[in-house]
């Protein structure tokens, strides 16, 4: 498996990865060809020095998962930065096989190079099996978390 940056030709198999559940359906539009604003989104997270929106391929070369990583400066933990990890997704017909477990891996070897002192993610509650496998990765549930769409 090879992991890189996200190329614009690889948003089709991005979004459908991210509109192929319960949950993405609901709120993504996966088409094609795909509306603009999704192009629109990756050439701001391209030119952020701040994100990483990264790509598993196979051997064949093909889109087999993505995540997003995003490096946040904070002033706790003496002026820390935190990786804040996004839009895990692995294909479908790629789940069960330790592709997760290998991405996490990496995820944490590019916060550490990155100086990095706390990998952090949320989880949707209606996800229990990737609620179990985060914590079976090591991390823990400190926080009760708050969103308000607008």
């Amino acid at each position: 498996m090879n992991f890189r940056r996200a190329t614009k030709e690889d948003l089709p198999a991005i979004i459908a990865m991210i509109a192929n559940d319960a949950l993405g359906s609901l709120r993504e539009k996966y088409q094609d060809p795909l509306p603009k604003e999704y192009y629109s989104a990756f050439d701001r997270i391209d030119r952020d020095t701040n994100q990483e929106l990264m790509v598993i391929l196979n051997f064949q070369g093909e889109v087999i998962a993505s995540f997003q990583l995003s490096f946040l400066q904070y002033l706790t933990y003496v002026g820390g930065i935190r990786c804040l990890v996004e839009n895990v997704h692995v294909r479908e017909d790629r789940t069960g096989k330790g592709i997760g477990t290998l991405m996490f891996q990496w995820i944490i070897q590019r916060a550490k190079e990155k100086g990095v002192h706390m990998v952090q993610l949320t989880s949707n509650k209606q996800r229990p099996d990737a609620i179990r496998f985060y914590e079976k990765l090591g991390f823990k549930a400190t926080h009760e978390g708050f969103k308000l769409h607008l």
